[in-house]
């Protein structure tokens, strides 16, 4: 039986929930590897072959390529842990953030300077807002998400990870 999610119908919004949590699983631990400076360095030097010592989705791994983080968040990716890569990258959880709303950093320091995204035409899926599937650049990822099967009920298996040796 599945819970009944109203919240799917908040635009530009993904709730990262237990489904959510399940299906990024091996993405969010690939990224909190990213914590140990020798595992960074791996990923630096060969970011495909340090990928593929993880149990992820080839999805998973060509968002991590292309540095795609709404596509990551679509995929199961906690922006929290997401947040490992852009700071592995050099950048700024601003600059991730602002390329993420497909605004250049100052632009989205401006807009959230200015108080935000507006309310109107963002508070349920289907009006004419700006944080609107259609309007951004996440659009079709955020579509798809939707329409994607999550993987079947229960928990996510917790193998020993690659990079999580102490």
């Amino acid at each position: 039986m599945s819970l009944e999610k109203p919240y799917l119908d908040v635009p530009g919004t993904t709730i990262f929930d237990a489904e959510q949590s399940r299906l990024g699983y091996h993405l969010n631990q690939f990224c909190m590897s990213l914590m140990k400076a020798e595992n960074r360095s791996r990923f630096k030097a060969d970011e495909r072959a340090y990928l593929d010592e993880w149990p992820m989705s080839e999805d998973q791994k060509q968002a991590v390529l292309a540095r795609d983080l709404n596509r990551c968040i679509s995929l199961g990716g906690n922006i929290y842990f997401l947040a490992k890569i852009g700071a592995t990258d050099g950048r700024s959880f601003q600059q991730m953030a602002g390329s993420m709303t497909g605004m250049t950093e100052e632009e989205y320091r401006n807009m959230m300077i200015g108080g935000g995204r507006s309310a109107d035409g963002n508070r349920i899926v289907g009006e004419h807002g700006d944080a609107q599937a259609e309007n951004q650049p996440q659009g079709e990822a955020g579509r798809l998400l939707k329409k994607s099967p999550l993987p079947a009920s229960g928990t996510a298996p917790h193998p020993k990870t690659p990079g999580s040796e102490q």
